[in-house]
């Protein structure tokens, strides 16, 4: 069979009951997550602004706008919903750096409406089936190559949750993802940059998620060979370098969104194992922020590349903060922690922190590829001549050094507290208690509702 064909009669005839818990569980805190950063993320600079001017733009009012209240086109929903949900950088990941819950979720919300209605396992049903697409048509760091993942395999897995719960028939399905295909894109230069089109570009995936299923619906027809065709996905973004067979084995036994990863600290993938590194070094050895002279961090390329350049105060502080290891180091020394606040403008602006930020120096070193995409050694000098080292192969919140059920639960809270908006404990405890007991939600749109104005 075709791995077109394969996908699609997958993502149609996947059950809940066939989804192991394991795979659930990670679902639901995609869930959990999304829906936290979408509230604390909701007033963060150019949310407000998109927001207003969708509102203004009108249209008919298929799907709520999140936190902020008023129905618009259901795309349009999905758009603004996915804005929010990315712009703490605080969602769920994947390697090498595709955030797909932050589109999946906003989405499914969006269809729901779209669709009158959805119930919680069918809901969830989506979404692992969707995600699960999106992870095994995830490339390597070398094929994307400066792509956004989010914008390029998060297409698909945004868009087989859209056809699924709009009822897409097989044909239907095919002609979506391969319309999806269609509108990948998205560069990380936009991250390196610190620009406001990093969130945007999780928004853009939704919203074309939703218009793809929308327009096969409607039998607009994409190409039947989007993948394995010779100017198709595995050619044009996997640099004909793909695995296809791998892309189907054990489909529907073994579930590749399990690798998901969950932030710890509220920064890029890349940063959190530095913070993690800083950390521990200083409850170990009682280091302070004055005693610094140096730190040196070897990360692969690959990071360096993201995360590594020096760091500089652009247009957009909490971005530039969010994807640079310098920052995150010195903002830990200065604090002693990583929170949402220490990424809001007057935090990043604060000049201990700054000038500590030009002592730190990150290293590309090739050698550490084979050690795992987040590895890295951090050394700490201090101004008494005193060294230390240590080193980290996996990043917390990564496969193979999870986040435990209390830091999921501790994290959703975060969020509430640090929302610009008050936001009720009943509202936010009957959030917890409906993404847990899925079979016990007759309707997601209970969720739409608990999250609107």
């Amino acid at each position: 069979m075709k791995t077109e064909m394969a996908l699609v009669k997958y993502v149609l005839g996947v059950h809940f009951e066939d989804i192991p818990q394991t795979a659930l569980e990670t679902v639901k805190n995609v869930v959990l997550t999304v829906l936290g950063t979408t509230i604390a993320g909701a007033e963060e600079e150019g949310c407000e602004s998109l927001v207003a001017l969708y509102k203004g733009w009108g249209g008919k009012g298929e799907a709520g706008i999140l936190i902020h209240g008023g129905k618009v086109p259901a795309q349009d929903a999905a758009f603004l919903n996915s804005v929010m949900a990315r712009a703490l950088d605080f969602c769920d990941a994947m390697a090498p750096g595709v955030h797909m819950g932050s589109s999946t979720v906003s989405v499914a919300l969006a269809a729901a409406e779209l669709a009158g209605g959805c119930t919680g396992r069918e809901f969830l049903t989506a979404l692992a089936a969707g995600t699960e697409i999106g992870a095994r048509l995830n490339l390597s760091e070398s094929a994307y190559d400066g792509f956004d993942p989010t914008g390029v395999c998060a297409m698909f897995a945004a868009t087989a949750v859209a056809g699924r719960i709009l009822g897409l028939d097989e044909d239907g399905m095919s002609n979506a993802l391969a319309l999806a295909f269609n509108r990948c894109g998205g560069s990380f230069q936009s991250n390196i940059d610190g620009s406001l089109a990093v969130r945007v570009i999780q928004g853009w995936v939704s919203q074309n998620a939703l218009i793809c299923a929308r327009f096969a619906d409607a039998g607009v027809t994409g190409p039947r060979n989007f993948l394995e065709g010779v100017y198709g996905y595995f050619h044009l973004y996997g640099r004909d370098n793909v695995d296809v067979a791998a892309v189907v084995d054990g489909l529907g036994d073994r579930f590749e969104l399990e690798n998901t990863l969950f932030k710890k600290y509220p920064s890029c993938g890349l940063t959190l194992g530095s913070t993690e590194a800083v950390l521990n070094m200083m409850a170990a050895h009682d280091i302070r922020a004055e005693h610094i002279d140096r730190v040196e961090v070897v990360v692969p390329p690959y990071a360096h590349k993201l995360v590594g350049h020096p760091f500089e105060m652009g247009d957009n502080p909490r971005v530039n903060a969010q994807f640079s290891i310098q920052y995150c180091v010195a903002s830990a020394l200065v604090r002693g922690k990583s929170t949402l606040q220490s990424f809001e403008a007057y935090a990043v602006k604060d000049l201990k922190v700054t000038a500590l930020a030009e002592k730190v120096r990150v290293i590309s070193d090739p050698g550490l590829d084979a050690r795992g995409h987040t590895a890295l050694d951090m050394r700490v000098l201090t101004r008494d001549g005193k060294e230390y080292g240590t080193q980290m192969d996996i990043a917390p919140g990564f496969p193979g050094n999870p986040l435990t059920a209390e830091d999921h639960k501790q994290r959703f809270q975060d969020c509430i507290a640090s929302s610009p908006r008050p936001f009720s404990e009943e509202k936010a405890n009957r959030i917890i208690e409906a993404v847990n007991r899925p079979a016990q939600l007759e309707d997601v749109r209970e969720l739409v509702s608990l999250m609107s104005a």
